[in-house]
């Protein structure tokens, strides 16, 4: 009791605030007269069955989020922490140092010098498990687990630096008793004397910075995933739930299967844990790369929801038509548009604000299809875009038309929540960011003779809930 949600930002109230279009995927919510009374300005209060009815009901749509300042935290003997490693027993130390005084279990992934690692880890305190053969991040973690026997586990990657504060904060969250999941912001932070340029890209671009916007996570919404390299959660809902036999990609493997299993997953961007920038630019490329032949993995697993784009046939012509910035564009965009609003007025229910939403929403929807398409076309599809641009003048136009759409989105967006880098860095980063996942992706598919990552799907309609 005492739990309190708000509308989230970016949600469209309609007929004196009975009407609710927003979240992700997005929703129609039609409130009861008795329900809207419940909501006392933008905010609900669980205060007996009802309300908390309706607060999981905004929570669970992404249309409402938790406001945790009165929750109370849980106590340190609660959560116990597992730190998988394979040698770097400088950033161990680092991590241990500002996970005290909570108990922490190192998991020694047959390190080439455990000794180091054993060092560090009886100097503060932590339990060890040395594991004899290298299973990888999955299975380490897995092993861990096993020891613990607190009600909250928290997975912490010996790269990253996150105070214990920080970690019980996040445990507030277990308030709502469907989450059993919840991950901060992770940032990425610069080690190095002398930095060199793409670690100032990743300090401002990481690929696990998922932005600043709270929400639920899983499939086919605004936060798709969590990184594993800090997470907190039910002890009994994680223990061995990471599938051991994925190198790359078992974050969202674990996030996806939670939430296909009734859970709650949710991401905290007002808690941030520090990740270490790779210091050569060999090792910052490869990673990107890495990360991309995940995707090959997970498609036999879950589907079109690894897909990389989600577009409406209209939209997805529309999106193309402006691309390629010719005479007949804004024609076609336009048709689109109005195909667009009358399909999500009749999705709405009937309401004298309904054509009003309506239009915000295709106005909504056609950006983010200009949107997907120009991250198509540049990050990936590049290989198939460059082998297009060598014939087509059309291709080619549209890869630039796209690049400058990027450029502007990114430069606006980043420059909101991390004060705007240099630009010139933060674009040729970009494009190498997204050449080397690209890539990954590509040989990731290659290897497992099937383009199923490599596909856009249609989204599902506006969901309509009364």
């Amino acid at each position: 009791m005492g739990f309190t949600v708000r509308l989230a930002p970016g949600v469209l109230a309609g007929d004196d605030g009975r009407l609710l279009v927003g979240g992700s995927p997005l929703t129609a919510l039609r409130l009861s007269a008795k329900a809207r009374r419940m909501l006392i300005g933008d905010a609900v209060t669980v205060t007996d069955e009802q309300t908390a009815h309706l607060a999981n009901r905004l929570l669970a749509k992404n249309v409402a989020v938790p406001q945790l300042d009165n929750v109370a935290e849980a106590a340190p003997a609660a959560l116990t922490v597992v730190l998988p490693v394979r040698d770097r027993p400088a950033q161990l130390d680092r991590a241990l140092a500002a996970l005290a005084p909570l108990r922490c279990v190192v998991v020694d992934d047959a390190s080439l010098d455990p000794a180091a690692v054993a060092e560090v880890a009886t100097r503060h305190g932590a339990r060890l498990l040395a594991l004899e053969t290298n299973v990888g991040p999955a299975a380490a973690r897995n092993a861990g687990a096993r020891r613990v026997t607190s009600p909250f586990i928290a997975f912490v990657d010996s790269d990253v630096e996150v105070d214990a504060a920080s970690l019980l904060r996040l445990t507030r969250h277990f308030a709502d008793p469907a989450v059993c999941l919840v991950g901060p912001r992770v940032m990425g932070v610069i080690r190095s004397d002398r930095p060199q340029w793409f670690e100032r890209y990743d300090a401002v671009a990481s690929s696990l910075t998922l932005g600043s916007r709270p929400a639920v996570v899983g499939p086919g919404r605004a936060v798709g995933w969590l990184p594993s390299a800090c997470l907190v959660g039910r002890t009994r809902a994680l223990a061995g739930a990471f599938d051991e036999s994925l190198r790359v990609g078992e974050d969202v493997d674990l996030v996806w299967r939670l939430v296909a299993e009734g859970h709650r997953v949710r991401y905290d961007p007002s808690i941030e844990a520090a990740h270490d920038t790779r210091s050569t630019l060999r090792s910052w490329l490869g990673r990107k790369a890495f990360y991309g032949t995940g995707s090959a993995a997970l498609a036999p697993r879950h589907g079109d929801q690894l897909a990389p784009a989600i577009l409406t046939p209209t939209y997805g012509l529309a999106a193309a038509a402006l691309l390629l910035r010719r005479r007949w564009s804004l024609p076609v965009a336009a048709a689109a548009l109005a195909v667009g609003t009358r399909a999500i007025h009749r999705a709405l229910p009937p309401t004298p604000d309904s054509p009003r939403v309506a239009t915000i929403l295709a106005l909504r929807g056609m950006g983010w299809a200009v949107r997907q398409e120009s991250a198509l076309l540049l990050r990936h599809w590049w290989p198939a875009a460059v082998a297009g641009a060598t014939a087509s003048r059309d291709v080619r136009r549209a890869i630039a038309t796209a690049a400058v759409v990027d450029a502007l989105v990114a430069l606006a967006e980043r420059g909101r929540e991390a004060g705007r880098p240099n630009a010139g860095i933060f674009l040729f980063g970009r494009r190498l960011d997204d050449a080397a996942y690209g890539a990954g992706l590509w040989w990731g598919a290659i290897k497992a003779r099937s383009p199923q990552a490599l596909l856009p799907r249609r989204p599902s309609p506006p969901r309509r809930v009364i």
